[in-house]
């Protein structure tokens, strides 16, 4: 669309998608509109209306977004704005800004998330939100569940790297109404590629300590089918000892159909690394190998009935070596564990005159095959490739019923809903877990809102029956439950947007691995009750959308987050549970240093809740407390055309800090690479 001002220049608007709002551009600009040709664009952002600089032949002043993505923050498509709860969005192009080479790294960077790793580059990290622990978190793969029920430690074993992300959506608060059990304090969804562009993608990085990073990806679409394949692998010799490790990944996606569409993926991912002291500082030569295989198959019809019913598989194998090299007489064995879940989601809803409503059921069933998970087996199975055996095993099946109804004006928001659970061989019957979400638009920039659901997780394999050296578990365990609440308020005039959250978790029967101060040996256990509260703020700017120009500074972005957590039961030491994030700061600059060169700074805060047990010549001792720590991190992007060259550099002042008790993390860590995008017909 082309306007004259009044010298007669004239100055192009492009508009990218429609949002029906009573203040809409064509109210704002007060003038007789003609549109030519309208392009059916479409541009994925976290903020409304994030501004991208686009050359072209007629001079783009501006770029307005009028509607944005949708998100699974229920069971109805929702845009972005219309959320009645926090909700982030991780987009393409700030992925690229941000100096991470994996999803764990990328994480870091949102303060209601809570990352703790236990070594470089995204090995093996624990996702919290919001002070919860890493068990409480579901992950999903393309709005698929791929949550590990062995042990939230695997739950980020993804068959795709970063450079296949499209977008992440992070949901915090209890999600269980919508995702079912697991969703326990949130959800984060990891959105590939899409596959409608033809494209090849290479991409290469290497850096200190041995760390190479390598993949390839192409698409290739045509009229009612699109393809998406890609491979990566990457690798290091570690920043200190037995901190090795390789990662290989294979990743295939592919929809047929033009209005209802079948959507297929199929994902592989194989890691092997050094496991210094991980889950244990006494034995600091741990080994583990994980590998998963993953495949879903959903149909989306497209009539005034949406219809969604999918099918998936999930297979999860894991070897874990407490001595690496050589053991001492009394170790017979390593441990070896294969978790597999298939399961199936019947989705739909449609409109009526009363809003809009949507209903469900999930089915999913869990397995344990382990020579140390489960009960005993009448005939051991063989392992592949190994002259080992699983003698133990446990399965569960879960079903769970959801129906919501969302009812809207051009003023208020409201959707209501319920999930009736039925776990086999733990509850009795159907559990009920409601939930509602309110908005309320005060004015055209500022909005009000209120959520308050239930949720459920249920113990994993690892809770219930682990035995080692230190740990034992406890098959007694009983569900989690929690009731989360939230209230806020959420402003967006354009070029600035912010947000304030209160929000208050309140546990029942909550796992944890405990022991008493004077016992060596963790063990699991429901604490009776756990309350989490506190406050989240966000906010960001970007200074270009006021002028409309390309300034300097591109965007500035921050957050914080306060949290605080109290039991009814001191007598116990806390392994997990207690050890949350009280105070998170995140403060990001990217900025313009010349034509095609763009700079980001990232400033990353942490105040740990909790202690660990010092562990130091042999033996442990006294508790210690979780000491606060600032990581400076920037990445140096020069990207022209089709050719992306950066330089990513973490923790640049080298600060010495712990995520978990006696395990160092890496110092400064400096990579650069290379990312290449070829376009074909």
């Amino acid at each position: 669309m082309i306007f004259y001002r009044k010298t007669g220049t004239p100055e192009a608007i492009r508009f990218k998608c429609w949002q029906r709002k009573s203040y809409s551009l064509f109210n704002v600009l007060k003038k007789a509109v003609i549109i030519a040709v309208l392009p059916l664009t479409y541009h994925v952002s976290a903020e409304t209306g994030q501004t991208d600089f686009i050359s072209d032949t007629t001079s783009i002043s501006m770029e307005f977004e009028l509607e944005e993505i949708k998100v699974s923050s229920r069971l109805v498509p929702v845009t972005f704005s219309d959320a009645s709860r926090t909700v982030t969005v991780i987009s393409s192009r700030e992925i690229e800004a941000v100096p991470a080479q994996n999803i764990q790294e990328l994480l870091e960077y949102i303060p209601g998330v809570d990352v703790r790793t236990r070594g470089g580059q995204g090995v093996q990290a624990d996702i919290s939100i919001r002070g919860s622990s890493f068990d409480q978190v579901m992950i999903l793969l393309n709005g698929i569940d791929i949550t590990d029920p062995q042990t939230g430690h695997h739950n980020l074993n993804l068959p795709v790297n970063l450079s296949q992300i499209e977008r992440i959506e992070i949901i915090e608060g209890s999600a269980s109404r919508v995702f079912g059990p697991n969703a326990f304090a949130g959800a984060i969804n990891i959105i590939t590629n899409r596959s409608g562009n033809n494209k090849i993608k290479i991409n290469t990085t290497t850096g200190q300590h041995g760390y190479i990073d390598a993949g390839i990806s192409g698409s290739w679409s045509s009229k009612k089918i699109s393809q998406f394949l890609s491979a990566a692998k990457s690798s290091s010799a570690g920043y200190s000892e037995n901190t090795d490790f390789e990662n290989n990944t294979v990743f295939y996606k592919t929809e047929f159909g033009e209005s209802s569409k079948i959507a297929f993926q199929l994902g592989f991912s194989d890691k092997s690394f050094g496991a210094n002291s991980f889950y244990t500082p006494v034995y600091p030569d741990q080994y583990e190998n994980t590998n998963i295989i993953f495949s879903s198959l959903k149909w989306e019809s497209d009539n005034s009935f949406h219809f969604t019913p999918t099918v998936y598989i999930r297979k999860h194998n894991d070897r874990f070596e407490l001595f690496r090299n050589e053991a001492p007489e009394w170790y017979s064995t390593h441990n070896y564990h294969q978790a597999g879940v298939y399961g199936g989601n019947l989705n739909g809803w449609f409109d009526n005159r009363f809003g809009k409503t949507a209903f469900g059921t999930s089915f999913r069933n869990e397995k344990i095959l382990s020579n140390v998970l489960g009960n005993s087996l009448e005939n051991p199975i063989r392992i592949n490739d190994e002259n080992k055996y699983y003698t133990k095993s446990d399965s569960r099946e879960t079903y769970s019923v959801f129906v919501e109804h969302n009812v809207s004006t051009k003023k208020w928001n409201l959707s209501t809903g319920l999930m009736a659970n039925h776990i086999s061989g733990i509850s009795r019957g159907f559990q009920f877990f409601p939930g509602a979400d309110f908005s309320y638009q005060m004015n055209q920039n500022l909005k009000l809102y209120i959520s308050v659901n239930k949720s459920l997780r249920v113990p994993t394999f690892t809770d219930l029956y682990y035995s080692g050296p230190t740990n034992t578990g406890n098959p007694d365990l009983k569900p989690e439950t929690a009731i989360s609440s939230e209230g806020g308020l959420k402003y967006n005039s354009g070029n600035f947007y912010s947000y304030f959250a209160v929000f208050h978790r309140s546990g029942k029967n909550i796992i944890d691995w405990v022991r008493l101060e004077n016992e060596e040996i963790w063990h699991t256990e429901n604490y009776t009750k756990l309350n989490s509260a506190g406050f989240e703020i966000g906010f960001g700017f970007f200074p270009g959308k006021v002028s409309g120009k390309k300034t300097f500074i591109y965007q500035i972005k921050g957050g914080y987050l306060y949290n605080s957590l109290s039991k009814n039961n001191d007598k116990y030491i806390s392994k997990y549970v207690l050890d949350n994030l009280k105070h998170k700061f995140n403060l990001s600059v990217t900025h313009y240093v010349f034509q095609h060169l763009q700079a980001s700074w990232f400033l990353n805060f942490q105040d740990r809740n909790g202690s660990y047990t010092e562990y130091d010549n042999g033996s442990y001792g006294s508790e210690k407390e979780y000491k606060p720590f600032a990581l400076i991190d920037m990445k140096l992007n020069y990207k022209f055309r089709e050719i992306d060259f950066f330089i990513n550099i973490s923790n640049i002042f080298k600060i010495e800090y712990v995520d978990f008790g006696n395990i160092d993390q890496p110092g400064r860590w400096i990579k650069a690479g290379l990312n290449l995008d070829i376009n074909y017909k």
